[in-house]
């Protein structure tokens, strides 16, 4: 039997969840509060593994640039995650607009230009994913942590195929190559981001003055109980609004589109939505914050500790295969 389905957020998480339920029959009606001439734009760098290819129909002709490993800058090393499977820059404009036409041709009722300030009346269901700000997470007094994103882009070539990421005493900065652009970001607490954001740029000899600049707050999981999860049984958070986000790079586009995926299933039992996203992500939290914690510890204290180089699934890395290279290193060292 169809519903009719209200989604509060056009990112990609909300038009991909539009998108699947009008083609099985529902009725949606989803609010963004930009207009449709209004390009799509948070605090993401769209780096993206080829598994995205799983949940949404992209060819080449949405990569800006395709991205072999991250290179992460310690005090004293440098290590190379080579990524397994391999990752892209993705024009994330370009998504949204596709995922806004598979909407419309699917029957998805779309409002632009329409901030929802309450909660809507009149559905069967309600989806929000409407960000880290949800109206939500806003209404509920459960405590919440958060980090501050920012991002510049400056219109450079450079069409190097890896990322550079340096940490930082309260977070991390990254340099992407976008191919006719370089994208420069920083995770971190929110008191101290623009002068250590300031100070990693001035080692490119950049400044914010060069460029576009960006924030955006990044809800920050410290474990699944730290997820938001609405008591009504027919409304659902996805996206940044459930705060499901890798502890390590605070990216979700894969965590959320499999959760999306989660959701899609188990529309009509929120407890069994809950059930099935704590199986699949109790433990990668976890794993993320114990092996990020790890890896930040060696690599400023004991960083000949660390192998040079490492095949790394980003999405969904084993703690395991990461401990065991370390053993490995450690009883080599003391050889």
């Amino acid at each position: 039997m169809s519903k009719k389905i209200a989604i509060i957020g056009g990112g990609i998480i909300g038009l991909y969840i539009g998108w699947k339920l009008s083609q099985k029959g529902d009725r949606v009606v989803l609010f963004e509060k930009k207009t449709e001439t209004e390009a799509d734009f948070k605090c993401c760098s769209g780096l993206v593994s080829e598994r995205i290819n799983n949940f949404i129909p992209l060819d080449d002709t949405f990569i800006e640039n395709e991205i072999k490993s991250c290179k992460i800058n310690f005090p004293k090393k440098q290590i190379e995650l080579i990524f397994n499977p391999k990752h892209s820059a993705l024009d994330r404009e370009k998504v949204i607009r596709e995922l806004i036409r598979l909407n419309k041709e699917a029957g998805t009722e779309i409002k632009f230009g329409y901030e929802i300030k309450e909660i809507p009346v009149g559905f069967d269901k309600l989806i929000f994913c409407d960000g880290a700000n949800s109206l939500i997470r806003k209404s509920n007094n459960k405590k919440q942590f958060f980090r501050l994103g920012a991002q510049l882009v400056i219109n450079e070539k450079n069409s190097n195929n890896f990322v550079e990421t340096t940490y930082i005493n309260s977070g991390f900065c990254w340099r992407i190559p976008r191919g006719d652009t370089i994208e420069y970001g920083i995770v971190s607490k929110p008191d101290i981001l623009v002068s250590e954001f300031d100070s990693f740029l001035k080692s490119f000899n950049k400044s914010k003055s060069l460029g576009i600049y960006h924030s955006a707050v990044i809800p920050q999981p410290l474990s699944f109980n730290s997820l938001f999860f609405s008591e009504d049984k027919n409304v659902f958070l996805c996206g940044d609004a459930l705060g499901l986000v890798k502890p390590w790079s605070g990216g979700g586009i894969i965590w959320n589109l499999t959760a999306a995926d989660i959701l899609l299933k188990n529309i009509d039992d929120s407890s069994k939505y809950k059930k099935e996203l704590k199986r699949k992500f109790s433990w990668q939290i976890l794993k993320g914050r114990i092996s990020n914690s790890l890896v930040c510890f060696i690599g400023r204290r004991c960083p000949f500790l660390l192998p040079s180089k490492i095949i790394y699934d980003n999405d969904f890395p084993s703690i395991i295969k990461t401990l065991f290279r370390l053993i490995k290193k450690v009883k080599s060292a003391n050889v």
